[in-house]
């Protein structure tokens, strides 16, 4: 499975915003996404902190 270009995400994003978005709605959706594929990275190349290791930190 190919994954999906940017462009066709940002149409996907921009059609699912409802009519009364702002700009920092526009900006936030993108911030997310961005995050999330950020994460996704890591976790594939191992970057990873164990749940146990987080507890210990806090």
């Amino acid at each position: 499975m190919q994954p999906e270009s940017i462009k066709t995400q940002v149409h996907q994003l921009v059609d699912n915003l409802p009519d009364h978005a702002t700009w920092e709605d526009v900006m936030y959706r993108i911030y997310v996404c961005q995050a999330i594929d950020a994460g996704i990275k890591d976790s594939d190349a191992g970057r990873t902190v164990d749940v146990k290791e987080v507890r210990k930190r806090f």
